[in-house]
């Protein structure tokens, strides 16, 4: 075992600390029984230090911290697109998506489906998002929870893999299914403290090692000048190959990370996916939201430093003046079949630099990024269940006891199903794309079901129905060509990104075509009334956006 007396001290610490902040805040409170409300919004007391902590905490997890560090490693500072897009976007949800969701009152983001479209397109909606939870989303963080504990702590060689995603997922269950929303976010936010220090400390460390001189100054010229090209946000063709030999244009495919698909990503994912927005629905009110939410838009600044710079060091350290040879790759880099698992760049780091005592600290952060998104997952796919299936099919009479068991059961079901999945994942090259990738087949129908309904109060049910149910075989139609599925000449191979946006403009178009032909233009019963006082926002608020506005427009000016 790679960890000392003391790391294990401080990291049994870290974990007793969750699990007491956990078990108190959900703790039930003389004569009043944990109701709904309760347990999957937070008696909806949350500030907006708290909302905007465990935003980041949920986000942050083993598929930033470990996925998108092995992309930094691979493709470079490009992948921190992602971060710095969703920082604007973010901007955007709190000014336009979110005033409308908290005057709905709505429990889930399905919930909101029921109220302006049918209670039909809700549970289409609410099975997509349990079956992506599950499937991809927990098993993914569990996965690479578990490979990053394993190289850490053991020697990389999988070993150590299903002792680790069953720690993992326990561990998070052990507060998160018992406490509900609440015992999420509250320890959200010692847990967003942990691995931002903690990442910042493993920056900082690697940064002194990677050059000849020592010094963190130094090392950031250093991996500068050795690898260039990585530090280029705007990919052109053929600019960067990644370590498996794929051309890195295809999976951020130029200005389309500007203008493309990547808003279809991040809007989806920030404005209507379950386990990020529910800790907003959670606020004391609307203001208190938009303030969380600018919060996080500026921790999302400062993300790339503690995910991707670390990655891009880890390959200036193990190649040969820029170049990846045989000889200079560390074994522990390279799998069974011989691939290069760019996975295993941070936890390389932490294995190799990080001393005693401060790798406790690191694993804890790790292992904070984990355990809070793994929390929030289990939390929102237990929500979604229960209110808008269970309820409303199974036990329409049900108590608040019984919803509230049935929480918990659910999230644990769902839980031993990921954990039964996470150890086939081993052969990813990028597990961070892959999410991306299987992610973007469902997102934009939702997405284009949501803008239309939310925008548009012609907008029919049918229409959405048809919508989402046609955008999969559109998104299938891509993926057959660009997965390596088919090379008959039908089907067109196009970056995924694109394929995003072409799959949500075509998903726009049919529900806006069947509107048109069954309402012949007028106004659906359901349509959402839209008033210029609606988006009214604070000074706070509009402060804080434009700053953050003006941040990235000169981190793209600098890094273009």
């Amino acid at each position: 075992m790679n960890l000392s007396a003391l790391d294990i001290v401080v990291f049994a610490s870290y974990c007793a600390l969750i699990l007491g902040i956990g078990l108190w805040v959900s703790r039930d409170k003389e004569g009043h029984e944990k109701n709904a409300e309760d347990y999957f919004l937070a008696s909806k007391s949350l500030p907006w230090w708290a909302i905007g902590a465990s935003l980041i905490a949920a986000n942050i997890s083993a598929e930033q911290f470990i996925g998108m560090s092995g992309s930094g490693f691979a493709i470079g500072l490009a992948i921190a697109s992602y971060e710095w897009m969703a920082a604007i976007t973010l901007l955007v949800v709190g000014k336009f998506f979110l005033p409308i969701f908290i005057n709905k009152g709505i429990y889930t983001i399905p919930g909101f489906v029921e109220k302006r479209f049918s209670k039909n397109l809700k549970t289409i909606l609410a099975v997509f998002w349990i079956a992506l939870f599950v499937f991809v989303n927990l098993t993914t963080v569990l996965y690479l929870g578990a490979r990053a504990m394993d190289t850490v702590i053991g020697t990389g060689d999988g070993s150590l893999m299903m002792y680790s995603v069953i720690g993992l997922g326990l561990f998070a269950a052990a507060y998160s299914l018992w406490g509900g929303l609440s015992a999420v976010a509250w320890t959200d936010v010692v847990q967003v403290v942990l691995l931002v220090f903690g990442g910042l400390v493993t920056t900082y460390i690697a940064l002194g090692h990677v050059s000849p001189t020592g010094g963190v100054i130094d090392g950031m010229v250093h991996v500068f000048n050795t690898v260039p090209e990585k530090f280029s946000m705007i990919l052109s063709k053929g600019e960067i190959i990644t370590p498996d030999g794929k051309d890195a244009w295809w999976d951020l495919p130029g200005l389309s990370v500007l203008i493309g698909g990547m808003w279809i990503a991040n809007i989806y994912y920030w404005g209507f996916n379950q386990y990020i927005i529910q800790r907003t629905l959670a606020a004391k009110s609307l203001p208190e939201a938009q303030k969380g939410i600018v919060f996080a838009a500026f921790l999302k600044l400062i993300i790339p430093l503690i995910v991707v710079i670390p990655g891009i060091i880890a390959f200036v350290m193990n190649s040969d003046a820029g170049k990846l040879t045989t000889e200079s790759l560390d074994p522990s880099f390279i799998n069974a079949q011989g691939s290069v698992i760019n996975d295993n760049a941070l936890p390389w780091l932490i294995r190799s630099f990080v001393p005693a005592g401060v790798k406790g600290l690191v694993m804890a952060a790790l292992a904070a990024a984990i355990v809070s998104s793994l929390a929030s997952m289990l939390n929102s796919t237990s929500t979604i269940f229960t209110m808008d299936i269970y309820q409303p099919y199974i036990n329409k009479t049900a108590t608040d006891k019984q919803t509230v068991s049935v929480g918990r059961i659910s999230g644990a079901v769902a839980l031993v199903v990921a954990m039964l999945i996470a150890p086939a994942l081993g052969s990813l090259p990028q597990a961070f794309i892959f999410i991306q990738k299987w992610t973007g087949v469902v997102s934009p129908g939702i997405l284009a079901v949501f803008l239309t309904g939310l925008f548009w109060k012609r907008a029919t049910n049918n229409a959405a129905i048809w919508g989402v149910i046609l955008s999969i075989p559109i998104a299938l139609y891509f993926k057959v060509a660009s997965e390596g599925w088919s090379e008959a000449a039908v089907f067109v191979n196009i970056p995924f990104m694109n394929q995003m946006m072409i799959t949500a403009l075509a998903s726009i178009g049919i529900i806006l075509f069947i509107s048109y032909l069954e309402g012949k233009g007028k106004i659906d019963e359901k349509g959402i009334n839209l008033t210029s006082q609606l988006f009214k926002t604070t000074p706070a608020f509009n402060i804080g956006a434009i700053t953050i506005l003006i941040i990235c427009t000169l981190l793209y000016a600098i890094f273009w």
